[in-house]
């Protein structure tokens, strides 16, 4: 129905602005800042050209495909806008533990990529290392199988056992597969209808409405009006500044990541494998039969310039390692320009009484939009997928029963979900922080105190328990 013929009050926010809606009061570590963002008011007319939506999903990354899907086998539809002209399947792999499988259980996609991805065994072992930050320089992960077992055993470099575990002692229904990013890109877009996904799609405005309804602007100069906006365009969200979000906080690492290609079959059985020094920590673990996914992490104190050009990238992630195992080195020599990459390492703290709420009226933040956090846990995409599947039961429940309104159901998704993410996010960056020390004391009590008597390998697991109800 067209809107041509009203007018609407409108608080506009430019996009393209670095000025929020709001003012707000948030912290970054060590500081307090009070922004104030102005915003303007203006009285427009709607235009009868307008597209008219009851679900946009911006962003088709791994949270907007995921609460695409979500919606869609609960028979609502929506459309998903990407910028990009395609899906972005650039980067390399990621890691999915239990609480990731049972997300794409539930969504009905888990068996297909299983197919396609190595079980990884005593994975959990070595990340309960690098959740502890117990991996010291010159101490090595070692891996010993035995029937229905996998056991790890850390040792220091004179060849002294600090410790070993057994895992399945601990979570028998613990998984955990790597799985490249393109592909499940691809496996989640294949579940949805052919025009579900705009492609080629940039906001270049957003506008809101006084009847709770949201209008998109896109670069092209289509307009979009939308019932309901679900945000999931990642870490640089314009969507989360429109909401009064601060931009997300770099934490003093950086990344390099890559996925070596052997076309005859990679040599290296379904481990994980990390190998510490100071201030720069580095792994690789088999994502399939052919492909091997490594990343290289290291202080830096700033973010530095981007670099794109793949010679460059390769250089200086081998200057990292120079003298570390071979192995390594012949990853990254193994490497395609097309799947390396360097990021800086950001995440967002969401303050209580303090950061903004995830919902406003009828748009609500989903994944990385709302949570960034660095990866030293392996739950971004998990809890992204994670908070696909809560939305979607909130939403569906308020649209087919109408019992409450979906600005209460998105009032509950965030109540629901704020309790899990920011603890998450914090540990996530401690963590991060422990894992870089490079001061010789610090490893010297990690060697003889932390690593032998204190260290407890079920509570490192619970934060992969997450249940949940088949959609």
């Amino acid at each position: 129905m067209a809107l041509s013929s009203s007018t609407l009050l409108l608080v506009k926010s430019h996009i393209s602005l670095s000025s929020f809606s709001n003012p707000s009061l948030y912290f970054r570590r060590g500081e307090t800042r009070l922004r104030v963002r102005p915003i303007s008011l203006s009285i427009i007319n709607a235009r009868a050209d307008e597209r008219k939506e009851d679900i946009v999903i911006v962003g088709a990354g791994i949270a907007g495909l995921a609460t695409a899907v979500s919606l869609q086998r609960l028979g609502i539809r929506t459309l998903v806008l990407e910028q990009g002209e395609s899906l972005r399947t650039g980067g390399t792999s990621l890691t999915l533990f239990k609480n990731g499988w049972k997300a794409l259980d539930a969504i009905g996609v888990g068996n297909d990529l299983r197919s396609q991805f190595l079980e990884i065994q005593g994975r959990c072992f070595s990340w309960l290392m690098i959740s502890l930050g117990i991996r010291l320089e010159n101490h090595w992960f070692i891996f010993e199988e035995y029937p229905r077992i996998c056991r790890m055993a850390i040792k220091s470099e004179d060849g002294r056992e600090l410790r070993s575990f057994r895992f399945k002692d601990e979570d028998e229904s613990q998984e955990v597969r790597a799985v490249e990013r393109r592909v499940l890109l691809e496996t989640l877009a294949s579940r949805l209808p052919p025009d579900a996904i705009s492609f080629s799609s940039k906001l270049a405005n957003i506008e809101r409405s006084e009847n709770g309804e949201t209008l998109l602007k896109l670069e092209d100069g289509i307009r979009i009006s939308a019932k309901i906006l679900i945000a999931c365009d990642g870490i640089r969200s314009p969507v989360a500044k429109l909401m009064g979000f601060p931009e997300p906080n770099y934490v003093g690492h950086c990344a390099f990541r890559g996925l070596a290609y052997f076309p005859e079959g990679q040599p290296f059985e379904p481990k994980v494998n990390y190998i510490y020094g100071k201030g720069v920590r580095a792994g690789y673990v088999p994502v399939s039969e052919t492909k091997v996914y490594w990343f290289i992490c290291y202080n830096s104190s700033s973010p530095g310039p981007k670099i794109t050009d793949p010679s460059i990238l390769r250089q200086q992630a081998e200057q990292l390692v120079k003298n570390w195992p071979t192995e390594l080195i012949n990853l990254i020599n193994l490497t395609p320009d097309d799947t390396i990459i360097r990021t800086s390492l950001v995440d967002r703290w969401l303050w209580p009484s303090i950061s903004p709420p995830a919902s406003t009226g009828s748009i609500v933040l989903v994944g990385d939009a709302w949570h960034p956090m660095t990866p030293n846990l392996g739950q971004g995409a998990c809890c992204a997928l994670e908070d696909s599947i809560v939305l979607t039961k909130k939403l569906a429940e308020a649209i087919k029963s109408k019992r409450t309104s979906v600005e209460d159901a998105f009032k509950a998704y965030g109540s629901e979900r704020w309790p899990r993410i920011f603890p998450l996010t914090v540990r996530a960056y401690l963590v991060g922080a422990l894992l870089q020390w490079d001061n010789p004391v610090i490893c010297a009590v990690r060697d003889n105190i932390v690593v032998p008597k204190l260290v407890r390998l079920g509570p490192v697991l619970e934060h992969t328990n997450f249940e949940f109800d088949p959609l």
